[in-house]
C-alpha cells in the first residue's frame, strides 16, 4: 500500500504503526493529532504499552517491521531498547512511544499534549 499524498502520509504512517502494536497484542492504543497544537515536536503521537519489558520490545520491533514493509522507512531515532521501559521510534512526523505502564502513567503524555484530537483503539 502506497501513500496516497503527502497530505495523508502522517496519518497513514500512524495507522501502518497501530497495525504493528496491534499485532503483539499492545494495551491502550492512542492516536493523538497534534498538527494544530502549537509548539508540537510532530505531527503525531502513537502510545501504547506492553506488560514487561520483553512485550515492550516486540510491539517496538513490530512496529519498525510494519513501518519498513509497508512504508520502506526507518526511524530516524530510536531509544529505550536499553531497559525497554519506554522505547521511542521517531519516523519525523510520526513518532511512536511504548511504555510500560508505570513509566506511561509517570510521563503522562498523553495529558501533557491533551490539546491534541485523541483516538482510542
Amino acid at each position: 500500500m502506497a501513500k496516497k499524498n503527502s497530505i495523508d502520509s502522517g496519518r497513514f504512517l500512524a495507522d501502518v504503526i497501530v497495525k504493528g502494536m496491534e499485532e503483539k497484542k499492545a494495551k491502550d492504543i492512542v492516536v493523538m493529532d497534534l498538527r494544530e497544537v502549537k509548539g508540537s515536536v510532530t505531527d503525531f503521537f502513537v502510545i501504547c504499552e506492553g506488560e514487561s519489558d520483553k512485550q515492550v520490545q516486540a510491539i517496538a520491533r513490530s512496529v519498525e517491521e510494519f513501518v519498513d514493509k509497508e512504508v520502506h522507512e526507518d526511524p530516524s531515532h530510536r531509544e529505550g531498547f536499553e531497559n525497554s521501559e519506554w522505547i521511542l521510534l521517531d519516523y519525523f512526523n510520526v513518532v511512536a512511544h511504548i511504555f510500560i505502564p508505570e513509566k506511561r502513567e509517570f510521563f503522562a503524555l498523553e495529558e501533557l499534549w491533551g490539546d491534541g484530537e485523541i483516538t482510542r483503539y
